[in-house]
């Protein structure tokens, strides 16, 4: 089994993906990967539960909740 990446395995990895994309696309890479990581982090911790309701429909449920609270 290898052992923990140190830091020469790093530079050498930041290595081949430069040369692999090129410095103008690492930007373009690192935000990608940025907006992917945020999202399923989102998506980790948002409920499973998905409300398809129609919104008349919500509104309407509403409405009468807020006519039985003001009486």
């Amino acid at each position: 089994m290898l052992g923990p990446i140190g830091p020469t395995e790093l530079i050498l990895i930041l290595v081949v993906v430069l040369l692999l994309f090129g410095s103008k696309k690492l930007p373009e890479i690192g935000a990608g990967l940025g907006r992917a990581i945020r999202n399923f982090r989102r998506a980790t911790t948002e409920p499973t539960e998905v409300d398809i309701t129609p919104k008349a429909e919500k509104d309407a449920v509403h409405q009468e909740a807020s006519k039985e609270h003001k009486a």
